[in-house]
């Protein structure tokens, strides 16, 4: 048993609770221990000075039929017990083939997230060309809120039974999603699958996919689920070049047919690959978030962090491509900056979560925080119809805000044990999904000022800055908090 301040104590023999008949009485203990020779007859002959000194040094006498004994209280509460960095793996074949299963999944939640402008600015030309952008938003903001609110449920279940049925079930409503999206012509058809379809699948992908990491990284899990978070980069941009050059060809329905294909061999993968590796949690699985988990001051910043940094981020993800054919961009153009973003974002991914384990999540998350605001403003406001600036802003701010879907998860694990992170993260996830509920809509609001003219774009593009500028306040809020201002603190 590994000895803590906490079970320093209980290793002590004497104060270990043994069953009747191991042990005589105190006397009888001392005459067997003065019958035995004495391998230092230098020391002192009294049993009972030898005995006081050994306690005062903390150390113990073996028993014999010790196997026998009962284990004291505090063996079962080594399982609650912090986890010890060395028992992570920190990497491995096992440990990075789980990483891949990671990917994988992810790709079926954030790619099409990440994707998101092209079905918009498709919906809104084609199949819904006579809703406003408030009410098409709707779609997106209710697939988004489906994958983190839902997550409050399949957290506590992913800590208590693992990841496997939650990764099957998931693959298969995601991959049901886009097989069936081409078939649909109605509003409510397509929030029917797009929505809440394929919003209940990546619920029950997203939290597994970031958990099993958890499982098998502490101090490199900034760079491990970087690199798995980067699938969102890569599935926004494939996924937008794919629609762009099959939808000509072959129609709608086929394009998003292909894509459901390449979501179930992607599946296939996750479900190979996804697995964990820690106890199961003691916890309950409860349907209702953890309340209590609130009382961290450090949890709640960081989940209103989240919030506004969920209205941060999908703005410009989901009106860049309407936002550069309102300024006499060509759609292919439109679409390529969607790719770009996304190009973007792969390094912004990868990169933060290594400088993260360096230098701390924390810090790491406000500074890119407060980059997206930066570039938001100082590239995307003035930009009008200009294809440079466009370019130059898709490219920084996907660097700038790769990071953001990466890292809270990563400050989420610093606030907890690993076991018990799928509870964790699953309550900030439901925090953050009533932003996400709410973010495009009030985009879209602001964007029907003045029947979407310039005035319009200028509400939604300073919506967006400011939101980042209060998620960057909310995680300085949680840093500061933990470390006060001192700036050199890892954290």
């Amino acid at each position: 048993m590994t000895l803590t301040p906490k079970n320093a104590d209980d290793s002590c023999l004497i104060n270990q609770t043994v069953p009747a008949g191991i042990l005589g009485s105190p006397s009888e203990q001392l005459d067997e221990k003065a019958q035995l020779p004495n391998p230092n007859p230098h020391s002192n002959s009294n049993p009972t000075s030898n005995a006081g000194n050994d306690l005062e040094r903390g150390h113990s006498h073996p028993v014999e039929n010790a196997d026998a004994a009962s284990p004291s209280s505090s063996d079962d509460d080594d399982d609650e017990d912090g986890e010890d960095d060395a028992d992570f793996p920190e990497g491995g074949l096992k440990a990075w083939f789980v990483v891949f299963g990671s990917f994988c999944a992810m790709v079926s939640v954030y790619g099409i997230i990440n994707s998101a402008a092209v079905f918009e600015s498709y919906f809104s030309t084609n199949q819904l060309a006579g809703y406003d952008s408030s009410t098409i938003g709707w779609i997106f903001s209710v697939y988004l809120f489906i994958v983190f609110f839902f997550g409050i449920q399949v957290g506590p279940v992913f800590d208590r039974h693992g990841p496997r049925l939650l990764v099957l079930a998931g693959s298969l409503l995601v991959v049901a999603s886009q097989l069936l999206l081409g078939l649909c012509k109605e509003y409510y058809q397509i929030l029917l699958t797009y929505s809440i379809l394929g919003g209940l699948g990546g619920a029950l992908l997203n939290v597994p996919a970031y958990g099993v990491i958890a499982h098998f990284f502490k101090r490199r899990r900034g760079l491990a689920t970087g690199i798995a978070a980067t699938a969102g980069s890569v599935g926004g941009i494939v996924f937008p070049i794919f629609l762009q050059a099959v939808i000509p060809k072959l129609g709608f329905a086929w394009a998003t047919r292909i894509i459901g294909f390449m979501l179930l061999f992607l599946s296939v993968m996750a479900n190979v690959f996804v697995r964990s590796r820690l106890p199961p949690s003691r916890h309950p699985v409860r349907v209702m978030p953890d309340w209590s988990l609130f009382k961290d001051l450090k949890f709640s910043f960081c989940c209103a962090g989240v919030w506004f940094m969920e209205w941060g981020i999908f703005t410009p993800l989901t009106y860049i491509v309407s936002y550069a054919a309102a300024h006499g961009q060509n759609p292919t153009d439109a679409y390529t900056l969607l790719a770009l973003l996304n190009a973007g974002s792969f390094l912004g991914r990868f990169l933060p979560g290594f400088l993260a384990d360096r230098f701390g999540r924390f810090n790491v998350i406000t500074v890119t925080n407060a980059l997206c605001v930066v570039t938001i403003l100082a590239f995307w406001l003035p930009a009008g119809d200009s294809r440079a600036m466009l370019i130059v802003f898709a490219v920084t701010f996907g660097f700038a805000s790769g990071s953001n879907l990466g890292l809270y998860p990563v400050c989420i694990g610093q606030l907890c044990e690993a076991r018990h992170y799928g509870r964790f993260f699953s309550t900030a996830m439901m925090t953050g999904s009533f932003g996400t509920l709410t973010s495009l809509p009030i985009a879209g609001a602001l964007l029907g000022i003045s029947g979407g003219q310039e005035q319009g774009w200028l509400a939604l593009i300073i919506f967006a800055a400011l939101s980042y500028a209060i998620a960057m306040s909310c995680f300085l809020g949680a840093r500061v908090l933990a470390v006060s201002w001192r700036v050199k603190e890892v954290y």
